[in-house]
Order: C-alpha cells, then sequence, then structure tokens
C-alpha cells in the first residue's frame, strides 16, 4: 500500500536524519525577538536569498531549539482516512535528499529546468522546495492538461525534467520523442514503470546531507504558465524576490499568520495561488500548511474538513465560497476559522454579506497575476469596501494608468500598473521568457500594465472593472480565448468561432463559444452537436477549458480589418444578467 510503504520511508528517514545545519548568521541576526521569521524593510533586496535555506532551514533550527508551536508544518489528509503530518525538521530532511536526487542521481544543475505536475500530494511541496535548495527553476502545471498542453510546455521551456504521477506518465511518454532536452523523468506512483525513476526509491536512498546553493536574489526560481489572447501560453519567468516578497513586512499584514494558524488554500497546484498561499505565506510565518487532497471540489467535503479540523485561515477562489453558499447551509460557525481570503476575481456585495451572516466572518479580498503575485489586497484590520480590492502592497507602486503610461486621477478607469522605473520592484516577473516582443508589450512608460481595468478612489482603494485583453476567469483559472478557438477550429463542423467570458451565478464566468458552422453540418442536431464540439474540446486541450455555453450563429460581428469583435460579443453576454 502506498501511503504505508511511505511512513516506513519517513520514519525511517527520521531516524537516521544527520546534523543540522542552522540558517546563517547574517538571517539570524535580522531576526526580531521570538519565533518569527527573519525579516527585512519593505525595500530590502539583499544580494543573496534562498527560501530553502533562510526560511525553511530557520524554521527547523526554531524547531529543535523548541522555539516554535508544535503544530506540523505540513498537514495532509485525503478521503480514505490517510494522514501525512511532517515537521519542519522532516521536510528540511526530506527537501534536502530529493536536492541529491535532482543533482547527483539525475545530474540536474542550477539554471535547469523541470516541469511538475502533480495532484495535491505530498510530494509536491518536497519537489518544489527540492528545486529552491539546487537552484532548478520549477514549472507547476495543473493536472487538468492533455498531452498536447504537456507537449507545449516541454518544447517551450526545453526542460530537462519532470515530476509526475502515473496518470499523466502515459501522455509524457507519448510525446516524449518530440522532447529533445528532456532527459529526466520522475515517478511519483506505487508501481514501476519503464523508464521512469521511482522517486520514492531514490528519496529513500539518497543523502540528507546537502549544502544549498547560494541564489542570488534575481536568480530565476520558478516559471507560470500564463494564458494570452492571442497565440499559446506566455512563460512568466519569477527570480527568488518573490519568495523574498514574503519576507516583507507589508506583505506579512496580508494574513497576518502566527506560528499556531493552520491554514488551507484551496487553489490548484499548478497555479501561482498555490505557491504563495500553501508554501511561502505559511512557512515563512512559521505555520502550518492543511492540505485536503481534492481531485474535485465538494463543498460538503470542504465544510466537513472546516468542522473536523483546527483550520484557523482559508484561502480560496471565489466559486469555492459560492459553491458552499449554493448548498443552502443555515449555520456555518467553524469552531477555528478566523479568516477568509480570496483572489482571482471579486466578490459581490450580497455574497459578502451571506457568508459573514452564515459563518461571522469576513472575506478578504486580495488580486494579482502570475506575472505578480499578490499586488493588493484588503489587509486584516484594514475597512472593507465591499466589492474593492482593496490597497496596493508595497514595495509595487501601484497606480490606475492611461495607455501612454501617465498616472489618472481617482475615479477615472484606466489599466493597473505596477512602476518599474527606475527600479524594479521585488517580487514582480522577470520577464516572459523567449518572448522579448510581449515582454516589451506590457511595458508603458514607467510601469508595467497589467491589462487589467480599474479605477482607485480617493483612499487608495481598488475597484476592478474587467480585462483589457478578454481573458476568461472561469472559477479562479484563467483561459485564453486562442486556446479554446484553435481546439475548435480541427473540428469538421467548425468554420469558425469566438470564445468569450459568460456570467454564471456559481463560477463567475464560464466559457461561451460563438460557432459558425460548415455548411455539411448546417441540418445536424445542435443539441448533439454542442455535446460532441464540447467532448472534442476536452480531449484537445485541457478540460477545464471546455466552453460550457455553445451558440451557433450565422457569422460573427468583424471590423473592417476582418478581425473578431470580442468584446461586443462579451458585452452582449453581461448585458442579459
Amino acid at each position: 500500500m502506498q501511503w504505508l510503504m511511505r511512513f516506513r520511508v519517513v520514519w525511517a528517514i527520521h531516524k537516521s536524519c544527520h546534523s543540522f545545519h542552522p540558517a546563517p548568521q547574517h538571517l539570524r541576526c535580522r531576526s526580531v525577538s521570538g519565533p518569527e521569521a527573519p525579516k527585512w524593510d519593505d525595500y530590502d533586496t539583499p544580494e543573496e536569498f534562498n527560501f530553502a535555506r533562510d526560511v525553511l532551514d530557520y524554521w527547523t533550527q526554531m524547531e529543535k531549539e523548541g522555539k516554535r508551536h508544535p503544530s506540523p508544518a505540513l498537514w495532509w489528509v485525503n478521503s480514505k482516512g490517510d494522514e501525512v503530518k511532517w515537521s519542519f525538521t522532516e521536510m528540511t530532511d526530506l527537501t534536502r535528499r530529493v536536492a541529491n536526487v535532482f543533482s547527483q542521481t539525475c545530474g540536474l544543475q542550477q539554471g535547469d529546468r523541470v516541469a511538475l505536475v502533480l495532484p495535491r500530494v505530498p510530494e509536491w511541496w518536497l519537489v518544489t522546495v527540492g528545486c529552491i535548495r539546487t537552484g532548478i527553476i520549477f514549472m507547476p502545471g495543473t493536472t487538468l492538461m492533455t498531452a498536447k498542453d504537456i507537449l507545449y510546455r516541454l518544447q517551450k521551456s526545453e526542460a530537462k525534467g519532470i515530476v509526475t504521477t502515473d496518470t499523466f506518465a502515459p501522455e509524457v511518454d507519448s510525446v516524449a520523442s518530440e522532447c529533445p532536452s528532456l532527459i529526466t523523468k520522475l515517478l511519483v506512483s506505487d508501481h514501476r514503470r519503464e523508464g521512469w525513476l521511482d522517486f520514492w526509491s531514490l528519496i529513500k536512498s539518497a543523502s540528507p546531507d546537502h549544502t544549498c546553493i547560494k541564489s542570488k536574489t534575481m536568480d530565476p526560481m520558478a516559471i507560470f504558465f500564463t494564458s494570452g489572447t492571442t497565440g499559446f501560453p506566455k512563460m512568466a519567468k519569477h527570480s527568488h524576490g518573490l519568495a523574498l516578497r514574503s519576507s516583507l513586512p507589508s506583505c506579512r499584514k496580508l494574513l497576518q499568520l502566527k506560528t499556531s494558524d493552520i491554514i488551507w488554500c484551496l487553489s490548484d497546484p499548478g497555479w501561482i495561488m498555490a505557491i504563495l498561499g500553501a508554501l511561502l505565506e505559511p512557512w515563512t510565518a512559521g505555520a502550518t500548511v492543511f492540505i485536503h487532497h481534492l481531485p474535485q471540489f465538494d463543498p460538503k467535503i470542504i465544510v466537513q474538513m472546516f468542522f473536523k479540523y483546527p483550520i484557523t485561515q482559508c484561502l480560496g477562489a471565489p466559486t469555492i465560497y459560492r459553491m458552499i453558499m449554493q448548498q443552502n447551509f443555515t449555520s456555518l460557525k467553524f469552531p477555528a476559522l478566523e479568516h477568509c481570503s480570496t483572489g482571482g476575481e471579486a466578490l459581490l456585495p450580497e455574497e459578502l454579506e451571506k457568508w459573514k451572516k452564515l459563518t461571522g466572518i469576513l472575506i478578504h479580498e486580495a488580486y494579482g497575476q502570475s506575472e505578480t503575485g499578490i499586488l493588493c489586497g484588503v489587509l486584516r484590520g484594514m475597512k472593507i469596501k465591499p466589492g474593492s480590492l482593496g490597497k496596493a502592497i508595497s514595495p509595487f507602486d501601484v497606480q490606475i494608468i492611461d495607455e501612454n503610461g501617465n498616472i489618472l486621477p481617482p475615479n477615472t478607469e484606466g489599466n493597473i500598473g505596477i512602476r518599474i522605473k527606475p527600479t524594479r520592484p521585488t517580487g514582480l516577473f522577470m520577464c516572459y521568457e523567449k518572448d522579448p516582443e510581449n515582454t516589451a508589450q506590457v511595458e508603458c512608460g514607467d510601469f508595467y500594465n497589467t491589462g487589467d481595468r480599474a479605477t482607485i478612489d480617493e483612499e487608495g482603494y481598488f475597484w476592478f472593472l474587467g480585462r483589457s485583453d478578454d481573458i476568461i476567469n472561469a472559477s479562479g483559472y484563467r483561459i485564453g480565448p486562442a486556446e479554446v478557438e484553435n481546439a475548435l477550429a480541427e473540428h469538421p463542423a467548425v468554420a469558425e468561432s469566438a470564445v468569450v467570458s459568460s456570467p454564471d451565478p456559481i463560477r463567475g464566468e464560464v466559457v461561451k463559444a460563438f460557432i459558425v458552422l460548415t455548411p455539411q453540418f448546417l441540418s445536424n442536431d445542435q443539441g448533439q452537436l454542442t455535446k460532441e464540439l464540447q467532448q472534442h474540446v476536452k480531449v484537445v486541450t485541457a478540460p477545464y477549458k471546455y466552453p460550457r455555453k455553445v451558440e451557433f450563429v450565422p457569422e460573427l460581428p468583424k471590423t473592417i480589418t476582418g478581425k473578431i469583435k470580442r468584446k461586443e460579443l462579451r458585452e452582449k453576454e453581461f448585458e442579459l444578467m
């Protein structure tokens, strides 16, 4: 049995732990009195920073000295009754072993790229931190990807390694021959597979002695694939500064986590929110990360977890809160829950009020992108203005700008921009890897242009209006219309299509496709054809990208130059609300 084997492995590791190497002196000197993570000023950018060494290993030292709350670093459960509790000491030991597997067994070096396609399993944390220790650039991906998605990411990034489960190994094998850079395939599974290295066998035999690289703060750490409205996903490359930002005082004010806190971040492990909310933010504070292995969101199970476990904070997409409220619970007074946060899209004021009535807890909004991490939010203790995204979080200087990068006055619609000149702030993405054209396009005067429309009021609160680039935000997943349109174009029934967002009472937005049929399919049953096209998109691209709504039209609205007027279609959809 998989989990019994793992428990035996972990116990053997724990029994054979070697001596611990404390955090560097310069970091321990910067820490404040008491067991708190090392702190910097908002605008400090140390020459060197590594989250594994400077944060994770710091808390291991505090744990060994009895100066940290006794709760685990990682608390993982599933619906079968399996449970994993790892202390910071065990996390340090295990991630050092992973680092040795990468560097010694696999021959990977600093700067190499490794794709990470894992569900919500403990190995996700081990691999991510193991990459940070060695300077390997990790690239998380959702488990909803298809072979086509995996092929694109492996080829585009020139990944040298991939870590996944036996569920996705066949998909990888089907495209591996087209990925000449791919030299290492690590399998997290009970079963062995030809051509793959067994993750846990290697961990068990690896040494726990590993010296973390001396990474520069501005050395690359991670790549997140982010959707665009045209073409394929871009690679947003982040430095170790993304992790450093979680240690800055202003950023710590957002969640105000303590070592005694237990936070549950329900984000898909393929997105940047999981890196922030289920790793960087909680472990910077020495708090416990709680994870339930949810293959699919089930509001009843989520509610059960809040009653069963002493979870004090929750971070999830608005869809999760909506799904719970749709169950018509009369009261949800959770015994330990103190704070709720959300991001990805705005909740309606009436939804915020309903959640408060059910739970007695306010939901605090936050806003960010794959390129930015969290750039503004409603801090704990801050006055809440229902519907607002809150205020900018240092060191980001966030303004509303026009198309030329000029700062606009309060209550004037414009683009959300982050000042990048004369100094690029810590935590903002480095560039779109191998894409200087798109990197240059988002630079607008002295600002990075997010492409999102908003206003700012006299008190500095931001009010989100929409996206200027047609990105669809469905249940927290950002979907580029071109990806869905390209998939539809491969079906013989589709002459052309336009994909836009459409309002949905539970998900906020869903994908809708306006389709012009080819002549030979005009007489087909449209209900059956809709199902066929939806299934086709699920097969060709990731299942979460399929159009939940389909409308057949004789023609698409276009400009005189032949471009589809997606904005016009989208506006009509929202006018029907």
